[in-house]
């Protein structure tokens, strides 16, 4: 048996297309906090990608893993928060609080769930020197009929499945697709996978913009973008910083004819930037307001909720859309049958 951690989990490096030919089994990119999991057949910890010890925050996931796990064994996974609508990153973060109380009701309202997706090992047997193919045949059979919290993540050798879940699963919140060589050992801390993202493309009002630190009045550092919802509404959803230095002196004189102080306009009456949280405590928040006139194309890779996950890449300014056309519609994707299935099995 592996001791009890902690252990660096075995890391991805991105990938532009998912592989083709054998040697590969693929599973989605599930969007939550990477989890190793120990359990000795008694006690139950779990540890983070970055070591830390994640069990005051998932009372919830030590109780019922303990219960539904059917022996000793040190798991690799990521723990979510599923809902009828998909993953829930927004709610998974709440989770990070000093408050036990907090913490202990946000586990009743919204239960997390750990899906697992490697074996490291079991009972006595170390499985770190295995081949993937192995550990997942035992993974298979060890959680093949596993009860909630406890979820096994799909995985097929199929490339055209796989890009078929690269194109569907996104609106479940996944982002992207992991290749896993079957003939490889675990590596802790190496990035011996491959992940392919995404990237999507979205028409944004430019609502505001932030100075370049230090060269205030003479350089933008990044855009603020926006989103209308079905009331009209504009929306911040993220930021584009990428941009050169000549560019960022340019855009100071640029954006100047849109600059204006009236809080009615830009960001006025939705989610303005800004909004202090423990995320961003300590952290210059201030940002200059435009009028809601400017339209550019972005990049992005993932949505967390109602805005970006990272920052977005600047791609071209769209004179020829209107702003009020630039709405959350555009982001919309369903929730694949086969993720509802599993989401709701939940109940």
């Amino acid at each position: 048996m592996l001791p009890p951690g902690p252990i660096d989990p075995m890391l991805a490096k991105a990938a532009l297309e998912i592989p083709a030919g054998p040697g590969w089994l693929f599973e989605p990119k599930w969007d939550g906090f990477r989890c190793i999991l120990f359990h000795d057949g008694a006690a139950l910890s779990l540890q983070s990608r970055d070591r830390k010890p994640l069990n005051r925050y998932f009372p919830e996931l030590v109780d019922g893993l303990g219960r539904v796990l059917p022996g000793p064994a040190v798991l690799d996974g990521e723990i979510v928060i599923m809902t009828p609508r998909g993953l829930d990153f927004d709610a998974l973060q709440q989770r990070i609080h000093p408050a036990a109380s907090r913490i202990a009701r946000l586990a009743a309202e919204t239960p997390a769930a750990f899906v697992a997706f490697d074996l490291l090992a079991e009972g006595s047997d170390s499985l770190i020197a295995a081949p993937f193919a192995a550990r997942r045949e035992r993974l298979e059979r060890l959680l093949g009929r596993a009860r909630p919290p406890a979820y096994l993540t799909p995985a097929t050798r199929d490339p055209a499945v796989a890009r078929d879940w690269f194109e569907r699963f996104e609106g479940a919140g996944f982002d992207g697709v992991i290749a896993k060589p079957l003939d490889a050992p675990y590596q802790p801390g190496k990035r011996a996978m491959l992940k392919i993202k995404h990237l999507r493309t979205a028409e944004c009002v430019v609502g505001g913009f932030r100075w370049n630190r230090g060269e205030e009045g003479r350089s933008v550092g990044s855009l603020l973008l926006g989103l209308y919802d079905d009331d009209g509404i504009l929306h911040f959803v993220g930021h584009t910083s990428s941009f050169s230095a000549s560019q960022r002196r340019d855009l100071a004189g640029f954006l100047a004819p849109y600059r204006t102080d009236d809080p009615a306009e830009g960001f006025g009456k939705g989610r303005t930037p800004g909004a202090e949280s423990r995320w961003t405590a300590g952290k210059d928040l201030a940002w200059e307001r435009l009028r809601p006139a400017l339209v550019c194309e972005v990049t992005f890779d993932h949505m967390q909720g109602p805005r970006f996950r990272h920052a977005a890449t600047f791609q071209r300014w769209r004179p020829d859309r209107e702003p009020r056309s630039c709405t959350f519609g555009q982001l919309e994707a369903p929730v694949p049958a086969e993720l509802r299935a599993v989401f709701d099995a939940r109940a």
